[in-house]
């Protein structure tokens, strides 16, 4: 237990709650993950496309809509998978129009975007740390923590969208062969976790970052035109069949509660 005073759900506001307001990181969240992010890119391209709504007009409904989830989740008193999954699809499309803003609106090199994303979020990291002591995602337990946990959240959506487009631009892969490279890159993490002792903080958030440009060229590769090296499902079919992919997961966890940190892990110093 760390030096915090935890209470009951529904106590006032600041004070910490006893429960983590995020979930365990097991299998189900990755694969949650990575389908967020799918919709993230797909979602983004058929609102500024297909909608006619442009890329400023869907960031500003985007961002909108994103804040009034946020203070929704701020003001649970626990974990609710469907809130916090809600939240995350709508930052993955929040960082990624942020990323795509800077690039096609703005002319900022990816370069640049990218490095300026790095920034930030070792920013964030440095602040969060400095404040709280630890970055461990097991003690989401404050309204402080939980800033920063969606502030990082947010930064790496936007690093990772600019760091997979420099990728993809730069190396010309195409959309199969990226994803596998990003692929290998989350094993490789993985395996340095496991095998040579890479911290498991550190380890999450690198994998985290990764997830984004994985999960865009999935994205991608099922909705862009055969022509383009796209299967041509469209962004509708994708984004509509992987929303109910994430939409069937988050109600099972809510069932079963599988992805619920236990008191166990939430009883142990923060590292």
């Amino acid at each position: 237990m760390t030096s915090e005073t935890y209470s009951q759900p529904g106590t006032a506001r600041g004070q910490g709650t006893r429960w983590n307001k995020v979930p365990e990181v097991t299998a189900f969240f990755w694969v949650i993950k990575i389908l967020c992010t799918t919709v993230g890119e797909t979602a983004a391209d058929f609102l500024n496309g297909q909608l006619g709504l442009g890329l400023t007009g869907t960031s500003l409904v985007m961002s909108l809509l994103l804040v009034v989830a946020l203070v929704v989740q701020f003001r649970a008193d626990s974990y609710r998978p469907v809130l916090y999954w809600l939240v995350v699809v709508l930052v993955s499309v929040v960082g990624t129009l942020i990323s795509d803003n800077l690039t096609d609106n703005l002319g900022v090199p990816l370069e640049v975007t990218t490095a300026v994303f790095a920034v930030a979020l070792a920013v964030v990291f440095v602040a969060w740390f400095r404040s709280e002591r630890t970055l461990s995602i097991h003690s989401i337990n404050t309204v402080r923590r939980e800033a920063f946990y969606w502030a990082a959240v947010l930064f790496t959506f936007a690093l990772g969208t600019a760091a997979g487009d420099l990728v993809a631009e730069r190396l010309s892969l195409g959309y199969w062969l990226a994803a596998v490279l990003f692929a290998l890159a989350i094993g490789a993490v993985w395996l340095a976790h496991s095998a040579l002792g890479l911290n498991a903080v550190w380890s999450f958030w690198i994998a985290y970052v990764l997830t984004r440009p994985l999960g865009a060229s999935l994205g991608d590769y099922l909705s862009q035109p055969s022509d383009d090296g796209g299967l041509g499902l469209g962004t509708v079919v994708t984004s509509a069949l992987f929303l109910l992919v994430i939409l069937a997961l988050v109600v099972y966890l809510t069932v079963t509660r599988k992805d619920v940190t236990p008191q166990e892990e939430l009883s142990r110093p923060a590292a």
